[in-house]
């Protein structure tokens, strides 16, 4: 097979419609412009409104920065940890307990307490939530996140589509 057999399915085109081309069926005279007029003489740039100010230029001009390669943490607090009272955390238990959603990457954050010796296995966790679990006798593991693994980009995939961020 060449380049000169390839060729549209039979039915995927359609030939367009000639008109102005005398008044021997439709689309003669006026060709669906209708009388006289700005539309009939063909005199409207592509995006003109009429005098009114354009879309595109009615619109705001990008102000800021969305970084498609944004990493979103759910958060649980020491206080959530507590009131589990587990030995093990892990994002499988938090999510049985319906603390955070299928899939979410957990941060383990320090506001409130914790007084339990408890194993945390998470994504992320703050320093001051790292200390304070350790002084209660505690270990942090951490994940690693499947993205950063060996032999992957080490970032997300991207967010947004072809529009964003331009």
């Amino acid at each position: 097979m060449r380049v000169h057999d390839l060729s549209p399915a039979p039915g995927a085109t359609k030939k367009a419609k000639r008109v102005g081309r005398g008044i021997g069926g439709k689309g003669g005279k006026t060709a669906g412009r209708g009388h006289k007029g700005q539309h009939a003489r063909n005199t409207v740039r592509r995006g003109f409104e009429g005098g009114q100010m354009p879309l595109k230029q009615r619109v705001p001009k990008l102000k800021g920065f969305n970084n498609p390669f944004r990493v979103e943490y759910s958060a649980v607090n020491l206080h959530t940890l507590a009131d589990l009272e587990e030995s093990k955390v892990t994002p499988a238990l938090l999510v049985e307990r319906g603390v955070v959603r299928k899939g979410a990457f957990v941060k383990i954050l320090a506001r409130g307490e914790i007084t339990s010796k408890v194993d945390v296995h998470a994504h992320a966790v703050s320093k001051a939530a790292e200390s304070a679990i350790t002084a209660a006798g505690g270990s942090v593991t951490l994940i690693p996140l499947p993205f950063r693994e060996e032999g992957k980009a080490g970032r997300p995939p991207v967010q947004g589509n072809q529009f964003a961020n331009r």
